[in-house]
């Protein structure tokens, strides 16, 4: 995998279940061919991922030097990954994908990047939208809240 010429997978795809995970994937790999470019492992959301699943990022980056398969890694993930139910695991994957900036600074940040992008789409909240959109993926374009049309 090479982050300098493609972008890893969307937050959005999912690998066993886990939202972010295909992501996180793609970029351990990168990092360990030494082509990980500007992204950056382990991330804040990466960091998310792992603290739900209750690994460290050495763990999660020995499990992907050791399995070179998807499904490998996924199985895993699933095997050695803290148990949650089904509904738990829909709910963490809902709440990190509509997460957005939670700090003042963080929010100017958000705002400079989105708008540097695509400055008519303020319905773009959160930070998986905003890889989508930075790395040329659909965004749908969802209701702003409040505003009713």
């Amino acid at each position: 995998m090479d982050l300098t010429k493609t972008f890893p997978r969307s937050p959005r795809e999912t690998l066993a279940g886990y939202a972010h995970l295909a992501r996180m994937v793609d970029k351990v790999r990168a990092k360990l061919a030494g082509t990980i470019g500007e992204y950056v492992y382990p991330c804040p959301m990466d960091q998310r991922l792992l603290d739900f699943a209750g690994m460290t990022a050495e763990q999660f980056t020995e499990a992907v030097t050791s399995y070179s398969a998807d499904g490998d890694v996924a199985a895993w993930f699933q095997r050695t990954a803290k148990p949650h139910s089904p509904v738990e695991v829909a709910d963490w994957n809902q709440t990190l994908l509509t997460r957005g900036p939670d700090t003042e600074e963080k929010r100017a940040y958000f705002r400079s990047e989105r708008d540097r992008l695509d400055p008519t789409r303020t319905d773009i909240t959160s930070w998986a939208d905003l890889l989508d959109l930075e790395e040329g993926r659909p965004v749908p374009i969802r209701p702003l809240e409040g505003v009713t049309r």
